[in-house]
């Protein structure tokens, strides 16, 4: 508890007489990063919509043989004299302990250095040009002047200027693992009052000293700039060192913060059956009316990360090489090496979204985190902002909507009947994403979706159900864009992309591509129970797979089997190109996948589309 004072007239009584207890750790002691202060500064933060405000400042001494930075929380409606009462005390005990700590190896006869009389310690905050000390005000009435006036504060002999709200980083950390030809970027990097697109990074590397601690006599070797380094193969073995300095768009910069990474960069896994298929996507495309398009389910950390998943699902699989920190960095060297203009992506963790997809890919691309309801892992589109203009972006979580919405009422109204049906489809988190891009500089535009539709084995039904009340969305927004934008027909196109958990043989397919699906169907009857009657679908676009029925687009051995496509609107749009997908020796090299060289259940669909000429 923070002791309650009244008002005290003298700097030097209340230095006397008060003792709180409060938060007050040393930054380097507990965090894995570590900033350098500059020493003749004491920086103040207060974020809006909080009580709290963080001192900061770094005293040294030679003499008194102390050189430490002080980290304080305290909250804005606090008296400036009982915080600068907790200050002295702590600088206090911090000479008190120095001065008791005998320098290693010195002789015995050496005195330690008495310190400063408690009397002597002065900690003291006034006006530049004032001596007299600032008592009896809260911090919030004190900061709410401070663009008008300049504070000093005073800790013993020496006197810091007081700074408000600077650029500053909170947290600082390098993932666990690092390997040569992968990105590396911060795993958490935590800005106040400063932001990524002005901030700089400073890459930096070293082996280990034969002490195992990293020290002053460190010779660290510059390897990169920016937030973000490709590894190199020359760095295998070395630790890695980032140093950020903090910055705002109005180019005031703050202190830097380094960071040191706790394992050296490792081998990477050799040539991985993506770089062969990278061949073909070289460079991004240059027709102003081409579009390469990339469908991947990346195996959400949810289902890969647990005893299930190494003994059932994926046993034949280095327990290594499915940690999330390894498989991401092969997923994000192939998408980014696919040079894309649309990533259609499922099962992605939010964490891989905000603090992997999205800081790596900001530079190019926009992105757009669809979480399955109160899933940690959803579906995610990303566009290339350099081709594309977002016009809207629709979600549609089929679970909650499609028993209230109006334009499924002729769907719904034909099997809510089956209470055992009704119910399944509706406790579904399958969402859609469906976004409406225009081709910068043309008049064309295309309508992207991207699912990932129920996996269950007898869930055929299901599924069917799914995709046909998606169409139905679908087909809602695509006639009212034409209608609002007064767009023709052949100048905007539908992509759909996912992971349909339907092989070709099923009703999806045959939807897509056949545009109708009979009553009689063998899919509405595969769980009986909650066999569909009296339901066909119909949908108006003549649609194609782009990378056709192949036999594997996943592959483990408890499944495998074609279940992701990229189907495009075939009478607006024409297929260039297919990237070859991996063959049956590659992806079974390590019995299955995911594997060293595969960092998902699932293979990446990439194919290239373009406008048909008018």
């Amino acid at each position: 508890m923070i002791a309650k004072f009244s008002h005290l007239c003298s700097l030097k009584l209340f230095q006397q007489q008060l003792r709180v207890t409060a938060l007050s750790t040393c930054l380097r002691s507990i965090r894995p990063h570590s900033t350098a202060v500059d020493m003749d500064k004491v920086y103040l933060r207060h974020a809006q919509n909080t009580e709290e405000l963080h001192i900061t400042f770094r005293y040294s001494n030679k003499e008194l043989k102390l050189d430490r930075s002080f980290n304080f929380c305290r909250r804005m409606d606090e008296r400036v004299d009982e915080a600068l009462s907790r200050i002295r005390h702590n600088v206090e005990k911090e000479l008190s302990k120095r001065s008791r700590k005998k320098t290693k190896g010195a002789p015995a006869v050496v005195e330690p250095t008495p310190p400063p009389n408690p009397d002597e310690i002065i900690v003291a905050l006034h006006r530049d040009g004032s001596e007299e000390g600032i008592l009896g005000i809260t911090f919030a009435e004190l900061l709410s002047d401070l663009a008008n006036v300049q504070l000093k504060l005073r800790v013993l002999d020496t006197t810091f200027d007081v700074v408000l709200n600077e650029p500053w980083t909170g947290a600082l950390q390098l993932p666990s693992s690092m390997m040569a030809g992968c990105l590396v970027y911060p795993l958490k990097l935590e800005l106040q009052f400063a932001s990524r697109a002005h901030s700089s990074g400073e890459w930096f590397k070293a082996t280990k000293p034969a002490s195992g601690i990293f020290n002053e006599q460190t010779k660290w070797e510059p390897c990169g700039k920016g937030l973000i380094y490709q590894v190199a193969p020359a760095d295998i073995g070395y630790h890695l060192k980032l140093v950020v300095t903090p910055a705002n768009e109005s180019g005031h910069s703050g202190p830097a913060t380094e960071c040191i990474s706790k394992l050296p960069v490792q081998p990477g896994p050799g040539a991985c059956p993506f770089e062969l298929r990278q061949q073909y996507t070289r460079q991004p495309l240059s027709g102003t009316h081409e579009i390469r398009v990339v469908s991947y389910n990346l195996l959400a950390d949810l289902y890969a990360d647990g005893d299930y998943a190494r003994k059932t699902l994926f046993p034949y699989c280095a327990p290594s090489a499915l940690k999330i920190d390894y498989r991401k960095q092969l997923f994000i060297k192939e998408l980014v090496g696919y040079n894309a203009d649309l990533l259609c992506l499922q099962e992605v963790d939010l964490k891989i979204f905000e603090h992997d997809l999205q800081h790596v890919l900001e530079h190019t691309f926009a992105g757009i985190m669809t979480p399955k309801g109160a899933c940690a892992e959803g579906i995610a589109l990303f566009y290339r902002k350099s081709r594309f203009q977002l016009l809207h972006n629709y979600v549609l979580h089929l679970g909650d909507n499609i028993s209230t919405l109006p334009i499924f009422a002729s769907l719904w109204n034909r099997i809510k009947h089956n209470e055992q049906l009704a119910k399944r489809i509706c406790d579904r988190s399958t969402t859609l994403q469906l976004c409406l891009l225009q081709l910068r500089e043309t008049d064309r535009y295309v309508l992207v979706a991207n699912t990932h539709l129920y996996f269950h084995p007898d869930a055929d039904h299901i599924r069917l159900l799914q995709i046909g009340f998606s169409l139905i969305f679908v087909e809602h927004m695509y006639r009212q864009t034409i209608k609002e934008r007064n767009i023709s027909s052949q100048n905007i196109g539908l992509i759909f992309c996912g992971d349909f958990n339907s092989v070709p043989e099923c009703g999806i397919y045959k939807l897509m591509t056949e545009q109708f699906v009979g009553t009689d169907f063998v899919d509405w009857r595969s769980n009986a129970e909650e066999a569909v009657t009296d339901v066909e679908l119909r949908q108006p676009f003549m649609m194609s797979s782009a990378c056709g029925t192949p036999p594997y687009t996943n592959y483990t051995t408890l499944f495998a089997a074609c279940l992701d496509y990229i189907f495009y609107q075939s009478d607006c749009l024409e297929l260039l190109q297919s990237v070859p997908l991996p063959t049956v020796e590659e992806l079974s090299a390590n019995e299955a996948i995911p594997s060293v060289t595969f960092p998902s259940d699932h293979v990446a669909l990439v194919a290239d589309l373009a406008f048909k000429s008018i």
